[in-house]
C-alpha cells in the first residue's frame, strides 16, 4: 500500500500538466523519501518476521543505518521546505512565482538531500565505531543510532552529545521554522473576509500540517532524548510507526485533503479504463 500509494502520487504529478508547480513538485520528493524509507526496512523486517532466525550481516546493518538516516534527517528538512512553500502561496502570493520558481525550488530539494546524506555520514560513521563488546543482538526492527548507541558497552558519551547537536540543526531548527511559518500563515488567514477565500487558504496548507505532526512527534520522541531514557519497545513502536505507517497514510492524507491531487488521479483513472 506505501509503494502503492507514493507511486500513484508521483506518476500523477509527472503525468498532470496543472501538477507542474514547485508545490507538487516537492510532493513528488517527499513520496520518493518516504519510498525509500519503506525500502530500506520492510524487505528485512518482513524476512526476519518470517524466520525463526533473525539476522542481518555487519554490512546490511550498516547499510540500512545510512540509509535510513539520510532519509529520516531529508524529509525533517523537506517538510520545512514544504511549509515554507505554503507560506510563500499564502502570506506572498503575488511574490510567489518569482520566490519558488522552479530553479529554486530544485536548489532546496538538492540542499535538503545533501544535508540528510551529510548527516548520516557523519552520524552514523560515529556510530559504527562504538565498540559492542561482542554483543551481536540488537533489541529493534532495524538498525537505528539511538538504539545503536545504547547498546554499546563503553564511553558514549560523545555520541550521545554529537547525536544531540545534530538533531538540533535537523530536527529542532526546521520545526522551529515550520511553527514560525504557520503562525503567520494562520495570521494572514485570519486577515481574509471571505469565509471562501479562507476555506481555500487554509486546504492549500492542512494536509502538510497533518503531516508535519504525525512525522516529527515520533522523531522528537527518539532523538531529542538521552539514548539511556529510551524504553525497550519505545524504538519498535516508533520505527513501525514513521517508518512504516507515516510512508502508507501520506498519499491518502495528500489525496483526500488535496482536490487537485484527487482530481488528477480521477482523470488518471478513468483514462486508463477508457484505454483498455
Amino acid at each position: 500500500m506505501a509503494m502503492m500509494g507514493n507511486i500513484a502520487i508521483i506518476l500523477v504529478c509527472k503525468i498532470d500538466a496543472h501538477l507542474h508547480s514547485p508545490m507538487y513538485l516537492l510532493l513528488t520528493n517527499l513520496s520518493f523519501l518516504d519510498m525509500c524509507y519503506t525500502t530500506s526496512i520492510v524487505p528485512q523486517m518482513l524476512f526476519n518476521l518470517g524466520n525463526s532466525k533473525k539476522t542481518i550481516s555487519y554490512v546490511g546493518c550498516a547499510l540500512q543505518l545510512y540509509l535510513f538516516s539520510t532519509m529520516g534527517a531529508t524529509e525533517c528538512l523537506l517538510l520545512a521546505v514544504m511549509s515554507f512553500d505554503c507560506y510563500v502561496a499564502i502570506c506572498r502570493p503575488l511574490h510567489y512565482t518569482l520566490i519558488m520558481n522552479q530553479r529554486i525550488c530544485i536548489l532546496l530539494i538538492s540542499i535538503t538531500w545533501l544535508c540528510g546524506l551529510t548527516y548520516a555520514i557523519s552520524e552514523a560513521t560515529l556510530t559504527l565505531q562504538l565498540s559492542l563488546c561482542g554483543i551481536n543482538k540488537l533489541d529493534h526492527l532495524l538498525c537505528e543510532i539511538p538504539v545503536l548507541i545504547k547498546t554499546a558497552c563503553r564511553e558514549k558519551k560523545a555520541n550521545e552529545l554529537a547525536l544531540s547537536v545534530a538533531c538540533i540543526f535537523i530536527i529542532a531548527v526546521p520545526l522551529y521554522l515550520i511553527l514560525a511559518s504557520y503562525a503567520s500563515i494562520a495570521h494572514a488567514i485570519l486577515k481574509i473576509k471571505s469565509s471562501e477565500g479562507r476555506k481555500k487558504a487554509f486546504g492549500t496548507c492542512s494536509s502538510h500540517i497533518i503531516v508535519v505532526f504525525l512525522f516529527y512527534g515520533p522523531a522528537i520522541s527518539m532523538y531529542l532524548q538521552p539514548t539511556s531514557s529510551i524504553s525497550r519497545d519505545h524504538p519498535k513502536f516508533m520505527a513501525l510507526f514513521y517508518g512504516v505507517m507515516i510512508p502508507t497514510i501520506n498519499p491518502f492524507i495528500y489525496t483526500l485533503r488535496n482536490k487537485d491531487v484527487k482530481g488528477a488521479l480521477g482523470n488518471m483513472g478513468r483514462s486508463i479504463f477508457c484505454s483498455k
